[in-house]
């Protein structure tokens, strides 16, 4: 029995172990899932000196309450996050973006991500997982991934396989930045909309639904008027693809998004955006600017240019 774990007390809202996700299985119907927002997931792993590709624990609004049994490890927790660490007597508030050595008998309790929606939690180590393939994401709605593909529950064990010897003590001074407007390009159905439904999609305000999660972010708000057909023959679908159904709300497509669907796609968020698109709490607004392609390939490759200087001064 291996004598590294953590016990979870309280498990949390939505708490999963993920990674960097699942390539090329769309044709059998598989999303690639993965980190909902993958800077912080980077983030959170070169904080505790792992190799960037490992498993995290990904939490939503409320995380889990940990204890830990076993030799000292290094952890870090990135987003925006609230979060104490329990040691013996001492009570620690604990800082996002700074590593802590944690030993045995100290409890990890994650409050909630604070006006926002996703933070994670990297080891100095391995945790004690099976992959499929080649990823260990859990995707809930299909049961796929480790841990059986469902969430982590309480009085679970969180056995961990491989502890990092060398533990350096590491900070990173990040703020995650919020978008003013969600950047988008034009999606293959956009014509299927009238002049004034097109105006309302990139003038007005839309609310995010309380109805999401990581498959999909539903919108309320104006509704977009379909002129053409308010559903196609089913087609492929991206991360980002933004669809418009009968009702005239808008879904954004999320990292365990469905691979086909039949609703008309009036536009896909620019992937420079999407890690912030993510934590955008239900009941907070956004609003969605338009974009040519050529710009959206330049601003995401400054968007990674970016992320690497900020894992090089770590």
């Amino acid at each position: 029995m291996n004598k590294n774990y953590f016990e979870i007390i309280r498990a949390g809202v939505n708490t999963t172990f993920q990674d960097k996700g699942r390539n090329n299985l769309y044709h059998i119907g598989i999303p690639f899932s993965g980190a909902m927002d993958y800077r912080n997931y980077l983030l959170a792993n070169k904080l505790v000196g792992n190799k960037l590709d490992l498993p995290v624990i990904e939490f939503a609004y409320q995380g889990p309450l940990l204890k830990y049994n076993g030799d000292k490890i290094n952890i870090a927790i990135t987003g925006e996050v609230i979060f104490k660490l329990k040691k013996r007597d001492n009570e620690i508030q604990g800082n996002c973006y700074e590593s802590y050595l944690i030993e045995d008998g100290d409890e990890i309790d994650i409050l909630s991500t604070n006006k926002s929606v996703y933070g994670y939690l990297a080891i100095s180590g391995e945790f004690d997982l099976k992959l499929q393939w080649g990823s260990c994401s859990i995707n809930t709605k299909a049961n796929i991934g480790s841990n059986d593909g469902k969430k982590l529950e309480n009085k679970q064990e969180i056995h961990i396989s491989k502890i990092n010897l060398k533990q350096e003590k590491k900070k990173a001074d990040y703020l995650n930045s919020k978008v003013e407007n969600i950047r988008v390009i034009r999606g293959t159905n956009f014509d299927y909309f009238s002049e004034e439904g097109k105006k309302i999609f990139f003038e007005k305000d839309f609310m995010v639904s309380k109805l999401s999660d990581r498959m999909g972010m539903r919108l309320e708000g104006p509704k977009i008027e379909n002129i053409v057909n308010t559903n196609i023959k089913s087609e492929g679908l991206l991360k980002g693809v933004i669809q418009v159904p009968a009702d005239g709300n808008p879904i954004i497509m999320l990292s365990d998004h469905g691979t086909i669907g039949g609703y008309p796609k009036i536009g896909v968020v620019a992937s420079v955006d999407y890690d912030r698109l993510v934590q955008i709490s239900p009941g907070s607004k956004i609003k969605f600017k338009e974009i040519e392609l050529p710009d959206a390939e330049t601003l995401f490759k400054l968007y990674e240019m970016e992320t690497q200087n900020l894992l090089s001064q770590i």
